[in-house]
């Protein structure tokens, strides 16, 4: 899947304003780009493709706290001092990530105009978290998968009549949405019954997939 949305505003500033730096590693899909507990002295920033953010506490099962796109930074906690990675991060597609010393950011975010462009942009992250965590104490099972493919998709907002998504197992959307495989088939096999979504060699997600979000 290739991620061909226009950047916010901020990132696409922050692009402009500074190189990067850093080298672009590519990734298979599902390949680990970084694991929980290992050592975390860089951020990563994506140009094309998408990850997925999972975090686990001991005795508990893996939990999905972020799906990431073209534009989105990750990993950035090591930039506030914190020496050992608080989630995994997998490549959900093949992807082209620029890896970037912590280093090599801080010094570009002494730059004043800079630091206050990468702070919006952390601010709209932290915005997002809350929106995610929202979703999960207020949405049913069947609405968080709906909104998993939305974004998957690139239409959680405003996009293009339909978009096609690699392959992906139920067992990881199950693991995106937090809840059973089973339940995710039947959703599925509702979705595509009711022409939401469709298959052809990849899940082909439509618009009207929003229709599951107003509904109660």
């Amino acid at each position: 899947m290739k991620r061909t949305k226009k950047l916010p505003s901020h990132i696409d500033s922050l692009s402009s304003r500074a190189r990067l730096g850093g080298t672009v590693s590519h990734y298979r899909p599902k390949e680990i780009i970084y694991s929980q507990g290992t050592p975390a002295f860089t951020l990563f920033y994506i140009q094309e493709g998408g990850v997925r953010l999972t975090s686990r506490s001991k005795h508990q099962p893996s939990a999905v706290t972020a799906i990431l796109g073209v534009g989105d930074f990750f990993g950035g906690l090591c930039l506030v001092g914190l020496p050992l990675r608080m989630s995994t991060a997998v490549a959900l597609t093949s992807s082209s990530i620029r890896v970037i010393k912590k280093e090599s950011m801080i010094r570009m975010l002494q730059k004043k105009k800079l630091s206050n462009t990468f702070v919006s942009y952390l601010l709209s992250c932290l915005k997002k978290y809350e929106d995610h965590v929202a979703e999960l104490l207020t949405s049913s099972a069947e609405q968080r998968l709906a909104r998993v493919l939305l974004r998957l998709a690139n239409l959680d907002r405003n996009g293009p009549s339909g978009s096609q998504l690699p392959a992906l197992s139920h067992q990881v959307l199950a693991e995106m949405v937090g809840t059973t495989r089973s339940r995710i088939n039947l959703f599925m096999n509702r979705f595509r019954k009711q022409g939401f979504i469709s298959y052809n060699g990849g899940i082909e997600v439509h618009s009207s997939l929003r229709k599951v979000l107003r509904s109660r």
